[in-house]
Protein backbone atom coordinates (compact mmCIF):
# COMPACT_ATOMS: atom_id res chain seq x y z
CA UNK A 1 0.00 0.00 0.00
CA UNK A 2 2.90 2.45 -1.16
CA UNK A 3 2.08 5.76 -0.49
CA UNK A 4 -0.66 5.97 2.05
CA UNK A 5 -0.32 3.30 4.74
CA UNK A 6 2.52 5.24 5.88
CA UNK A 7 3.25 5.24 10.56
CA UNK A 8 0.37 8.51 10.39
CA UNK A 9 -2.47 5.70 8.63
CA UNK A 10 -1.05 2.51 10.75
CA UNK A 11 -1.63 4.38 13.87
CA UNK A 12 -5.11 5.85 13.12
CA UNK A 13 -6.15 2.52 11.88
CA UNK A 14 -4.69 0.37 14.34
CA UNK A 15 -6.23 2.84 16.99
CA UNK A 16 -10.03 2.28 15.83
CA UNK A 17 -9.24 -1.50 16.81
CA UNK A 18 -9.10 -5.08 15.25
CA UNK A 19 -6.00 -5.95 13.71
CA UNK A 20 -3.18 -8.16 15.58
CA UNK A 21 -0.07 -6.69 12.88
CA UNK A 22 0.98 -3.91 11.03
CA UNK A 23 3.66 -4.07 7.77
CA UNK A 24 5.65 -1.11 6.86
CA UNK A 25 5.76 -0.60 3.31
CA UNK A 26 8.55 -1.87 1.28
CA UNK A 27 12.01 -0.86 2.04
CA UNK A 28 13.99 -1.60 -1.48
CA UNK A 29 17.19 -3.50 -1.26
CA UNK A 30 19.28 -3.47 -4.26
CA UNK A 31 22.72 -2.21 -3.81
CA UNK A 32 24.09 -2.03 -0.32
CA UNK A 33 23.34 -1.92 3.47
CA UNK A 34 21.45 1.31 4.36
CA UNK A 35 21.78 3.62 6.82
CA UNK A 36 19.45 3.67 9.82
CA UNK A 37 17.58 6.37 8.52
CA UNK A 38 15.93 4.63 6.25
CA UNK A 39 14.31 2.33 8.36
CA UNK A 40 13.66 5.20 10.86
CA UNK A 41 12.23 7.07 7.97
CA UNK A 42 9.49 4.10 6.77
CA UNK A 43 9.11 3.00 9.94
CA UNK A 44 9.21 5.85 13.02
CA UNK A 45 7.91 2.84 15.26
CA UNK A 46 11.30 1.51 15.88
CA UNK A 47 11.65 4.55 18.47
CA UNK A 48 8.79 3.20 20.39
CA UNK A 49 9.49 -0.45 20.55
CA UNK A 50 8.11 -1.35 16.57
CA UNK A 51 5.07 -0.68 17.92
CA UNK A 52 2.22 1.53 16.99
CA UNK A 53 1.20 3.90 19.85
CA UNK A 54 -1.72 1.17 20.28
CA UNK A 55 0.48 -1.44 20.70
CA UNK A 56 0.37 -3.39 17.77
CA UNK A 57 3.58 -4.86 16.16
CA UNK A 58 4.84 -3.39 12.81
CA UNK A 59 7.21 -5.74 10.94
CA UNK A 60 9.95 -4.17 8.29
CA UNK A 61 9.06 -5.22 4.54
CA UNK A 62 11.86 -5.61 2.64
CA UNK A 63 12.29 -5.92 -1.21
CA UNK A 64 14.91 -7.38 -3.43
CA UNK A 65 16.76 -10.50 -5.17
CA UNK A 66 20.43 -10.59 -3.30
CA UNK A 67 19.84 -13.13 -0.48
CA UNK A 68 23.07 -11.70 1.27
CA UNK A 69 22.16 -8.01 0.96
CA UNK A 70 18.40 -8.69 1.93
CA UNK A 71 20.16 -10.63 4.94
CA UNK A 72 22.38 -7.92 5.74
CA UNK A 73 19.56 -5.14 5.87
CA UNK A 74 17.15 -7.69 8.03
CA UNK A 75 19.81 -7.77 10.67
CA UNK A 76 19.94 -3.62 10.51
CA UNK A 77 16.19 -3.57 10.75
CA UNK A 78 16.55 -6.45 13.95
CA UNK A 79 18.72 -4.68 15.52
CA UNK A 80 17.05 -1.34 15.39
CA UNK A 81 14.56 -3.23 17.18
CA UNK A 82 11.75 -4.22 14.46
CA UNK A 83 9.95 -7.15 16.24
CA UNK A 84 9.54 -8.97 12.69
CA UNK A 85 10.84 -9.07 8.99
CA UNK A 86 8.04 -9.55 6.05
CA UNK A 87 9.47 -10.36 2.62
CA UNK A 88 8.14 -8.98 -0.70
CA UNK A 89 7.52 -11.26 -3.33
CA UNK A 90 4.29 -9.49 -4.48
CA UNK A 91 4.51 -6.35 -5.51
CA UNK A 92 3.25 -6.50 -9.17
CA UNK A 93 4.64 -2.69 -10.51
CA UNK A 94 6.43 -3.00 -13.81
CA UNK A 95 9.32 -0.65 -12.54
CA UNK A 96 9.89 -3.33 -9.31
CA UNK A 97 9.52 -6.18 -12.05
CA UNK A 98 12.07 -4.88 -14.35
CA UNK A 99 14.90 -4.70 -11.57
CA UNK A 100 14.35 -8.17 -10.55
CA UNK A 101 12.16 -7.23 -7.43
CA UNK A 102 8.41 -8.06 -6.02
CA UNK A 103 6.37 -10.45 -8.08
CA UNK A 104 9.02 -11.13 -10.87
CA UNK A 105 10.59 -13.64 -8.20
CA UNK A 106 7.99 -15.61 -8.37
CA UNK A 107 9.38 -17.13 -11.83
CA UNK A 108 12.57 -18.23 -9.97
CA UNK A 109 11.69 -20.68 -6.55
CA UNK A 110 14.95 -21.43 -6.14
CA UNK A 111 16.20 -17.60 -5.98
CA UNK A 112 13.09 -17.16 -3.39
CA UNK A 113 14.47 -20.38 -1.29
CA UNK A 114 18.21 -18.76 -1.63
CA UNK A 115 16.39 -15.35 0.08
CA UNK A 116 14.13 -16.82 2.55
CA UNK A 117 17.36 -19.07 3.93
CA UNK A 118 19.76 -16.30 4.14
CA UNK A 119 17.32 -13.90 5.58
CA UNK A 120 16.15 -16.54 7.69
CA UNK A 121 20.08 -18.01 8.65
CA UNK A 122 20.88 -14.22 9.84
CA UNK A 123 18.54 -13.60 12.34
CA UNK A 124 17.65 -15.54 15.59
CA UNK A 125 15.25 -18.13 15.55
CA UNK A 126 12.84 -16.60 17.71
CA UNK A 127 12.56 -13.06 15.48
CA UNK A 128 9.61 -14.11 13.05
CA UNK A 129 10.23 -14.19 9.36
CA UNK A 130 7.09 -13.73 7.08
CA UNK A 131 6.48 -13.36 3.57
CA UNK A 132 4.08 -12.47 0.56
CA UNK A 133 3.31 -13.94 -2.71
CA UNK A 134 1.06 -13.91 -5.05
CA UNK A 135 -0.37 -17.39 -6.81
CA UNK A 136 2.39 -16.76 -9.59
CA UNK A 137 3.68 -14.42 -12.29
CA UNK A 138 1.96 -15.61 -15.29
CA UNK A 139 0.12 -18.78 -14.47
CA UNK A 140 -0.56 -20.62 -11.49
CA UNK A 141 1.56 -23.36 -12.26
CA UNK A 142 4.68 -22.77 -10.01
CA UNK A 143 2.49 -21.72 -6.91
CA UNK A 144 3.21 -24.78 -5.09
CA UNK A 145 6.94 -24.91 -5.57
CA UNK A 146 7.27 -21.07 -4.46
CA UNK A 147 5.22 -22.21 -1.20
CA UNK A 148 7.64 -25.35 -1.02
CA UNK A 149 10.93 -23.02 -1.33
CA UNK A 150 9.36 -20.30 1.51
CA UNK A 151 8.12 -22.93 4.07
CA UNK A 152 11.83 -25.33 3.54
CA UNK A 153 14.25 -22.07 3.88
CA UNK A 154 12.01 -21.79 7.59
CA UNK A 155 9.48 -18.79 6.95
CA UNK A 156 7.20 -18.69 9.89
CA UNK A 157 3.91 -17.41 8.33
CA UNK A 158 3.19 -16.90 4.44
CA UNK A 159 0.61 -14.33 3.04
CA UNK A 160 -0.80 -15.12 -0.21
CA UNK A 161 -2.43 -12.49 -2.43
CA UNK A 162 -4.53 -14.64 -4.06
CA UNK A 163 -4.28 -13.52 -7.85
CA UNK A 164 -1.02 -13.72 -10.16
CA UNK A 165 1.12 -10.75 -11.57
CA UNK A 166 -1.07 -10.75 -15.13
CA UNK A 167 -4.43 -10.93 -12.86
CA UNK A 168 -3.23 -7.58 -10.96
CA UNK A 169 -6.16 -6.06 -9.02
CA UNK A 170 -9.09 -7.30 -11.22
CA UNK A 171 -11.69 -9.58 -9.35
CA UNK A 172 -12.14 -12.06 -8.57
CA UNK A 173 -9.62 -13.22 -5.82
CA UNK A 174 -8.88 -17.44 -6.54
CA UNK A 175 -9.59 -17.81 -2.86
CA UNK A 176 -9.72 -21.88 -3.77
CA UNK A 177 -6.25 -21.97 -5.10
CA UNK A 178 -5.04 -21.40 -1.28
CA UNK A 179 -7.20 -24.07 -0.34
CA UNK A 180 -4.87 -26.44 -2.05
CA UNK A 181 -2.30 -25.82 -0.27
CA UNK A 182 -3.42 -23.61 3.28
CA UNK A 183 -4.07 -27.53 4.98
CA UNK A 184 -1.29 -28.56 4.85
CA UNK A 185 1.75 -26.38 4.66
CA UNK A 186 2.83 -26.75 8.42
CA UNK A 187 3.16 -22.91 8.87
CA UNK A 188 0.23 -20.57 9.34
CA UNK A 189 -1.14 -18.99 5.13
CA UNK A 190 -2.33 -15.58 5.67
CA UNK A 191 -5.43 -15.30 3.02
CA UNK A 192 -5.16 -11.66 0.80
CA UNK A 193 -7.72 -10.21 -1.90
CA UNK A 194 -10.90 -9.21 -2.58
CA UNK A 195 -11.76 -8.40 1.30
CA UNK A 196 -14.05 -5.46 1.55
CA UNK A 197 -16.23 -6.81 4.07
CA UNK A 198 -16.51 -8.73 6.86
CA UNK A 199 -18.64 -11.22 4.97
CA UNK A 200 -16.03 -11.34 2.32
CA UNK A 201 -13.65 -12.62 4.91
CA UNK A 202 -15.94 -15.47 6.26
CA UNK A 203 -16.83 -16.48 2.82
CA UNK A 204 -13.02 -16.47 2.36
CA UNK A 205 -12.04 -18.45 4.85
CA UNK A 206 -14.54 -21.23 4.15
CA UNK A 207 -13.09 -20.93 0.72
CA UNK A 208 -9.44 -20.81 1.41
CA UNK A 209 -9.24 -23.14 4.80
CA UNK A 210 -7.27 -20.37 6.20
CA UNK A 211 -8.00 -18.61 9.44
CA UNK A 212 -5.88 -15.24 9.33
CA UNK A 213 -6.44 -12.51 6.94
CA UNK A 214 -4.55 -10.01 5.82
CA UNK A 215 -6.79 -6.60 4.90
CA UNK A 216 -5.20 -3.83 2.83
CA UNK A 217 -7.47 -1.71 0.38
CA UNK A 218 -10.51 -2.39 2.39
CA UNK A 219 -9.06 -1.10 5.20
CA UNK A 220 -8.67 2.01 3.81
CA UNK A 221 -12.05 1.87 2.44
CA UNK A 222 -13.56 1.28 5.58
CA UNK A 223 -11.33 2.05 8.21
CA UNK A 224 -13.11 0.21 11.11
CA UNK A 225 -12.89 -3.32 8.71
CA UNK A 226 -10.59 -5.07 11.54
CA UNK A 227 -13.00 -4.28 14.34
CA UNK A 228 -16.10 -5.43 12.71
CA UNK A 229 -14.28 -8.46 11.21
CA UNK A 230 -13.08 -9.27 14.35
CA UNK A 231 -16.47 -8.92 16.11
CA UNK A 232 -18.09 -11.36 13.66
CA UNK A 233 -15.79 -13.67 13.62
CA UNK A 234 -16.14 -13.84 17.48
CA UNK A 235 -19.98 -13.05 17.44
CA UNK A 236 -19.39 -9.91 19.16
CA UNK A 237 -21.67 -6.35 18.56
CA UNK A 238 -20.14 -3.84 16.54
CA UNK A 239 -21.72 -0.25 15.42
CA UNK A 240 -20.52 0.42 12.15
CA UNK A 241 -18.38 3.69 11.93
CA UNK A 242 -20.20 6.05 9.79
CA UNK A 243 -18.41 9.39 7.53
CA UNK A 244 -19.00 11.74 10.64
CA UNK A 245 -16.82 9.32 12.96
CA UNK A 246 -14.76 8.91 9.95
CA UNK A 247 -14.52 12.76 8.76
CA UNK A 248 -11.94 14.09 11.95
CA UNK A 249 -9.31 11.62 10.73
CA UNK A 250 -9.20 13.43 7.35
CA UNK A 251 -7.67 16.59 8.82
CA UNK A 252 -5.64 14.26 11.40
CA UNK A 253 -4.03 12.48 8.52
CA UNK A 254 -3.30 16.05 6.46
CA UNK A 255 -1.74 17.85 9.60
CA UNK A 256 0.39 14.56 11.08
CA UNK A 257 1.60 14.42 7.71
CA UNK A 258 2.19 18.21 7.06
CA UNK A 259 4.84 17.28 10.40
CA UNK A 260 6.59 14.72 8.36
CA UNK A 261 6.91 15.84 5.08
CA UNK A 262 6.85 19.38 3.68
CA UNK A 263 3.27 20.58 3.95
CA UNK A 264 2.22 20.08 0.33
CA UNK A 265 3.58 16.62 -0.10
CA UNK A 266 0.83 15.68 2.77
CA UNK A 267 -1.87 16.63 -0.03
CA UNK A 268 -1.36 13.66 -2.37
CA UNK A 269 -1.76 10.90 0.52
CA UNK A 270 -4.97 12.50 1.47
CA UNK A 271 -6.59 12.77 -1.79
CA UNK A 272 -5.51 9.02 -2.56
CA UNK A 273 -7.09 8.08 0.78
CA UNK A 274 -10.65 9.84 -0.23
CA UNK A 275 -10.37 7.48 -3.09
CA UNK A 276 -10.42 4.23 -1.16
CA UNK A 277 -12.91 5.90 1.26
CA UNK A 278 -15.47 6.94 -1.84
CA UNK A 279 -15.93 2.83 -2.72
CA UNK A 280 -17.41 3.09 0.85
CA UNK A 281 -19.01 6.34 1.93
CA UNK A 282 -20.40 8.59 -1.09
CA UNK A 283 -19.44 12.01 0.94
CA UNK A 284 -15.98 11.05 0.61
CA UNK A 285 -16.43 10.82 -3.30
CA UNK A 286 -18.21 13.89 -3.10
CA UNK A 287 -15.52 15.75 -1.22
CA UNK A 288 -12.94 14.15 -3.65
CA UNK A 289 -14.42 15.97 -6.26
CA UNK A 290 -13.84 19.36 -4.02
CA UNK A 291 -10.51 18.96 -3.18
CA UNK A 292 -8.78 16.99 -5.99
CA UNK A 293 -7.46 20.43 -7.59
CA UNK A 294 -6.42 21.42 -4.93
CA UNK A 295 -2.48 22.22 -4.50
CA UNK A 296 -2.11 24.32 -0.89
CA UNK A 297 -1.92 22.95 2.30
CA UNK A 298 -4.10 25.47 4.16
CA UNK A 299 -6.42 25.53 1.37
CA UNK A 300 -6.87 21.79 2.04
CA UNK A 301 -7.30 22.48 5.58
CA UNK A 302 -10.03 24.75 5.28
CA UNK A 303 -12.14 22.29 2.86
CA UNK A 304 -11.64 20.19 5.22
CA UNK A 305 -12.94 21.83 8.14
Amino acid sequence: MEGVVDAVMRDLLTGIGGYDRCVTEFIRVSQTVLPARVFYRRCPELSAGGKTPSGIPVYIQLLGSHPDLLARNAQVAYRLGAPGIDLNFGCPAKTVNKSQGGASLLKNPPLIYEICSAVRSALPRTVPLTAKIRLGFEDDQAFEAVVAAVVNAGVDELTVHARTRRQGYRPPAHWQRLADVSRHIGIPMIANGELWSPSDVIRCASVSGCHHFMLARGALCRPDLGLATRALLTNTSHDSMLWEHVHPFLQAFLERNALRYEAHHALNPLKQWLVYLAHYFPQAAALFAQVKRIRQFDDMLAALR
